[in-house]
C-alpha cells in the first residue's frame, strides 16, 4: 500500500476540501447508521417482552475534560432512553411505540443515505480530476521529452499507456478510492462500537482477522506481477495495430495480409490467457471475504452464545443480537476493501508503467541562465561527434554557415546529414564539440528562443487534422486571415485553398490526407513563410513529388528562401545548384566542399552522385 499512498501524495492534494468533506460525510453515515441499529434491541423487547428492568429519568451532566464524565454521558443517554420508551409503552401501548421506533428508523435511514451520497458527491471530482491531472502530465511530458525517448519507445506502446494504462488506473485505483476513504472509516466506527458492548467478544473476532488478511495480501501480490505482464501485452498489441495502420499500403501490395493477421491472433491470444489468469485471481477476492466472513461469524455466534447462556453474562439476547447485526455490517466493508486492495494491485502495474513516460528524465533542458540568442553574423559547428548509441554519426565536422547564405548537404543515406541538421534546434544534444551562432552556444540559450529563430520543411509534410488556416498558422500567435493568405500565395496554395468548399476553414483530414503531396508540401512551406524565421532547414522538401508539383513547390521555396540562412539537405542534386556552398558528407564527415562547378571540375564524391542522377 506504500506505493498507493505515494500516488495520492502526488495526485490528490489539489482536491483536499473535497476528500476532507467526503471524509467528514462518511464518519457521520457510519454514524447514523450505528445508532439506527440499536433500535433493534427496544424493538426486540417490546416484541418478545424481555425486558423488565425499570428505568428511572437520569440527569444531564457533562465536562469534556473528564473521561469519566464522557462515560457518565453514555450510560446518560443509553438510560434516559429506555427510560422514554418504556414510559410510552405503559402510556400509549407497544404498538404505538413500535411505531414511533419505525418513524424513528425511518428518519435515521434518509439522514444515512443522504450523508452518503455527500460522500460520493464529494468524492467524484477527485476521481475525474486525477484522471484528467494524469492525462495532462503524460501530454505535456511527451512534448517536452527529446527525440531520442521516442527512437526507444514503440509508438503503439505509449498510446497504450495513454488509453489503456490510464483507463486502468481509472477503473482500478480511482474506483476505489471511496471504499478506501469510506471502509476503514465504517470499520473503525462498527469495532468501537462492538468494543463498547463487549469487549471479549471482539477481541476474540479481531483474532481471526489477521489470517484473513495475510491469505488476501498474497493474492494480492501475485495479481499485481500478472497485472503488469498484462499491461505490457496490451502496449504489444496496440504497436502492432499501429503498425498495421501506418503500413496498410505495404501490406497490401505484398499479400501479407494474412502474415499480419496470423502475427496478431496470436499476441492477442497470449494477451487472452494472461487476462483470464489476472481476472481468475480478482474474482477470488468476493468468494474467498465472503467464506472466510461467514466462518468468522459462525465461530463469534458459537462464542457469544456460550457467553450468554453462562451464568453472569456481560450481554443479553438483544444485545448480542445487536453485536451481530454490527458485525455482519461490518463484513460487506472489509469485501469491499478486500476488492479494493486486488483492484489497486493492478491499476499499480498500470501506473507503473504510465510513470515510465512521466518519471523519464530528459537530457535536453534549458540552463539556469540563459543568454539571448540570435542570428547577425554566422552559424558555426566546431568540433562536432555526436552518437545515438555506439557507433559515431558524426566525426569532427567543422562547418561555417553565414547569415543569408544556402548551405546544402548532400550523401549516401546514413552519411549524417539529417542528423547534422537535428544538432542545430537541439533535437539531440552533440557528444563533443560545440554549435554556435554569433558565438553564443546553443545550449547556454532556452529552446524556446533557439527553435524561435527556425522554420523546418521537411520530406514529409506534417500537417494535423484542422483546417488550412489552422495549419498554416500553426506556432503564431494571433495571425490574422490577412497574413496567413498572404502566406499562402508566397507558397503557391492560395488558389487551391480557395476553389476548397470552406476556402481556409476546409479540414485537410488527418495528416493532410485529403491533399495530394504537392498541396500538403506548400501548405509546410506557407506555414514557415508565415513564421518568418531567419533560419530555414529544408530536409528533402521535393524528393517525394512529381515533376509539376517539383516545380510549384520549388519556386515557393524559393520565394522562402530569400533573404534567409538556409540549410537544405538535398538527393536531388538539381535543386541546389546555385547553393551558395555544397557540403558532401561520407560516413559522418565532410569530404568535400564549394559550389556546384567547383565540385565538379574536382571529379570526386559529388561528380558521382550527379553521374548517377543523369540519364
Amino acid at each position: 500500500m506504500k506505493e498507493f499512498i505515494r500516488i495520492l501524495q502526488r495526485f490528490v492534494p489539489p482536491y483536499k476540501s473535497n476528500m476532507v468533506w467526503n471524509i467528514v460525510f462518511n464518519v457521520l453515515s457510519a454514524i447514523l447508521n450505528l445508532f439506527s441499529f440499536a433500535l433493534i434491541i427496544p424493538i426486540l423487547q417490546i416484541l418478545f417482552k424481555i425486558n423488565e428492568e425499570v428505568y428511572t429519568y437520569m440527569p444531564w451532566s457533562f465536562e469534556p475534560s473528564s473521561w469519566e464524565s464522557w462515560k457518565g454521558l453514555a450510560e446518560a443517554g443509553k438510560n434516559n432512553f429506555f427510560w422514554y420508551i418504556t414510559n410510552l409503552i405503559e402510556t400509549e401501548g407497544g404498538s404505538f411505540t413500535l411505531i414511533v421506533l419505525g418513524v424513528f428508523l425511518v428518519i435515521m435511514t434518509f439522514l444515512k443515505v443522504a450523508t452518503m451520497y455527500l460522500a460520493f458527491f464529494h468524492m467524484i471530482p477527485i476521481r475525474t480530476g486525477v484522471v484528467r491531472d494524469i492525462r495532462n502530465q503524460i501530454n505535456n511530458k511527451i512534448t517536452q521529452l527529446p527525440l531520442g525517448f521516442f527512437s526507444e519507445e514503440r509508438k503503439g506502446d505509449i498510446i497504450a499507456r495513454i488509453s489503456g494504462d490510464v483507463n486502468e488506473i481509472e477503473n482500478s485505483i480511482m474506483s476505489s478510492l471511496d471504499m478506501l476513504f469510506k471502509n476503514p472509516i465504517l470499520i473503525f466506527i462498527y469495532l468501537t462500537g462492538m468494543i463498547l458492548i463487549s469487549w471479549q467478544l471482539t477481541v476474540f473476532v479481531l483474532v481471526l482477522l489477521p489470517l484473513a488478511g495475510y491469505i488476501m495480501g498474497q493474492v494480492g501480490k501475485k495479481l499485481k506481477r500478472k497485472s503488469l505482464l498484462g499491461q505490457q501485452q496490451w502496449g504489444d498489441l496496440m504497436s502492432q495495430i499501429e503498425e498495421t495502420l501506418s503500413g496498410l499500403r505495404i501490406i497490401k501490395a505484398f499479400n501479407a495480409e494474412s502474415k499480419i493477421r496470423n502475427r496478431f491472433e496470436k499476441s492477442n491470444d497470449i494477451f487472452r490467457r494472461t487476462t483470464m489468469k489476472i481476472y481468475r485471481r480478482q474474482q477470488m477476492a468476493h468468494p474467498m471475504s465472503e467464506f472466510l466472513g461467514t466462518a468468522t461469524i459462525v465461530i463469534v455466534l458459537w462464542y457469544g452464545g456460550t457467553l450468554i447462556l453462562a451464568n453472569n453474562s456481560p450481554i443479553d439476547a438483544p444485545t448480542f443480537i445487536y453485536y451481530l447485526v454490527i458485525f455482519y455490517s461490518i463484513i460487506n466493508p472489509a469485501k469491499d476493501l478486500s476488492k479494493s486492495v486486488y483492484a489497486i494491485q493492478k491499476g499499480l502495474a498500470s501506473m507503473e508503467r504510465v510513470d515510465k513516460i512521466l518519471k523519464a528524465e530528459s537530457d535536453i533542458n534549458d540552463p539556469i541562465d540563459p543568454k539571448p540568442i540570435s542570428l547577425q553574423k554566422q552559424i558555426e559547428y566546431k568540433n562536432v561527434w555526436f552518437k545515438y548509441q555506439n557507433d559515431w554519426v558524426l566525426k569532427n565536422v567543422n562547418l561555417t554557415i553565414p547569415k543569408g547564405k544556402t548551405v546544402a548537404l548532400v550523401g549516401q543515406s546514413g552519411s549524417g546529414k539529417s542528423t547534422l541538421v537535428d544538432l542545430l534546434p537541439r533535437f539531440y544534444d552533440v557528444n563533443e564539440g560545440s554549435i554556435t551562432i554569433d558565438g553564443t552556444d546553443i545550449r547556454e540559450s532556452t529552446l524556446y528562443d533557439l527553435r524561435g529563430l527556425m522554420g523546418n520543411v521537411n520530406q514529409e509534410a506534417i500537417l494535423f487534422n484542422d483546417s488550412f488556416f489552422n495549419n498554416i498558422s500553426f506556432g503564431v500567435k494571433n495571425a490574422t486571415l490577412e497574413q496567413v493568405k498572404e502566406a499562402a500565395r508566397i507558397a503557391n496554395a492560395h488558389e487551391f485553398i480557395m476553389a476548397s468548399e470552406q476556402g481556409y476553414e476546409t479540414n485537410i483530414g488527418d495528416r493532410g490526407g485529403k491533399l495530394s503531396g504537392g498541396q500538403r508540401q506548400r501548405i509546410s512551406i506557407a506555414r514557415a513563410i508565415l513564421k518568418n524565421p531567419p533560419i530555414l532547414i529544408l530536409d528533402e522538401a521535393t524528393s517525394a513529388l512529381d515533376t509539376e508539383s517539383e516545380r510549384l513547390v520549388q519556386e515557393a521555396l524559393e520565394n522562402l528562401m530569400k533573404n534567409r540562412t538556409t540549410i537544405v539537405i538535398a538527393h536531388r542534386l538539381s535543386t541546389i545548384r546555385n547553393a551558395d556552398e555544397i557540403c558532401v558528407m561520407h560516413g559522418g564527415e565532410i569530404v568535400e566542399r564549394g559550389t556546384h562547378d567547383a565540385l565538379l571540375v574536382l571529379d570526386g564524391f559529388y561528380k558521382k552522385l550527379c553521374d548517377m542522377q543523369q540519364f
